[in-house]
């Protein structure tokens, strides 16, 4: 799946398979709640990147499912309590292959874009 441009905020907008990878790659760096991955993917991609909420948590959720997250609710110093997400060791493998697939991928993808002329049958 791809990104797809926002006309609206000239951002970009993400399809299911790629925001998976991106939630895996953003807890790398220690468990986050919803709302911070989500801030946290839009940072890190100059604000290109829009993550909507009614896309992410069915992704966490799906995520936790298979045990790729963990998810416990915890305070934060405003004292409400939030669930906060962590990558396990499964999560950390599958990021493993979601990266090299993604790789792979646009590796394919530039092949075809840098082709000067296409063939004709």
């Amino acid at each position: 799946m791809s990104p797809l441009r926002s006309p609206a905020t000239d951002r970009i907008e993400l399809l299911r398979g790629t925001l998976d990878l991106l939630v895996l790659r953003t807890l790398v760096f220690g468990p986050m709640h919803g709302h911070g991955i989500a801030k946290a993917i839009q940072s890190q991609s100059d604000d290109l990147l829009l993550v909507d909420h009614g896309s992410l948590y069915p992704a966490l959720h799906r995520l936790v499912r298979k045990k790729w997250l963990a998810a416990a609710w915890e305070d934060t110093p405003k004292g409400r309590p939030m669930k906060f997400y962590r990558l396990t060791p499964l999560g950390r493998k599958q990021l493993v292959a979601e990266e090299s697939n993604w790789r792979e991928l646009a590796r394919a993808i530039g092949l075809v874009l840098s082709r000067s002329e296409l063939k004709r049958s």
